[in-house]
């Protein structure tokens, strides 16, 4: 277990230099010659961070799975699968971690929360990103049935991210308030670190405030889909 009291500081600098250097070396020669090298600087410190992080986000949510293995947890493997890509990288060159819901695994269209870390990118995302047609059209009747409550998502200055139909939907009032938001095939959103923060003594509290102010989109999606937050 993860001490109360142990440093916010989860991962150190050599964990973006090894993603920097994998990007460039992505073979599997260079990284059986580092594969040590990612297990003590990114995959052990994930795991940490995992670990640490599932306490502090069931104060969100008790439903959110907080899983630190390094296989079918919510840390994603290193271990890209090529059969079906153009892109035959064999490695990932980021750290994907979920926080998903318990209702179903990573893969369901629930909401929940993501961590991306890779150098110069590294984000905290919420929400449901392409989430199938039938927990999009129970997301969009939400919104229409309870404008007050997604206004409020609104005001707190969440904004939501990732693609949209150009026209409303059919059966949705074109003119409607929230008529750019009824047109979304995605309902996310997200916050960006730059490094320095990512490797700082004071992680862990910053991803946790982070969290606590997306969890209203969480919350939100819930509601609307019809599940426990």
């Amino acid at each position: 277990m993860v001490s109360a009291k142990a440093p916010d500081r989860f991962f150190g600098p050599d964990a973006l230099r090894f993603l920097r250097d994998l990007r460039t070396n992505n073979d599997r020669e260079w990284f059986q010659a580092n594969k040590v090298r990612y297990e003590r600087s990114v995959q052990a410190p994930a795991l940490r961070f995992i670990e640490a992080m599932g306490p502090r986000l069931a104060k969100l949510s008790p439903h959110l799975v907080a899983s630190a293995r390094t296989s079918r947890g919510s840390l994603t493997r290193i271990y890209r699968d090529t059969r079906f890509s153009t892109d035959k990288s064999p490695y990932r060159a980021n750290v994907g971690i979920h926080f998903f819901h318990d209702r179903g695994g990573k893969e369901e269209h629930l909401p929940g929360l993501y961590f991306h870390m890779a150098p110069g990118e590294s984000t905290v995302a919420a929400g449901i990103w392409h989430p199938d047609l039938p927990a999009l059209r129970k997301i969009r009747d939400h919104i229409v049935a309870h404008p007050a409550d997604w206004g409020r998502v609104v005001r707190k200055g969440i904004k939501i991210g990732g693609e949209s139909y150009v026209r409303a939907p059919a059966g949705y009032n074109p003119d409607h308030k929230f008529r750019e938001d009824l047109r979304r095939k995605d309902f996310y959103s997200f916050r960006t670190f730059p490094d320095r923060v990512v490797t700082s003594p004071v992680f862990g509290k910053t991803f946790e405030a982070t969290c606590r102010e997306l969890d209203p989109l969480n919350q939100f999606l819930a509601a609307a889909i019809g599940v426990a937050w």
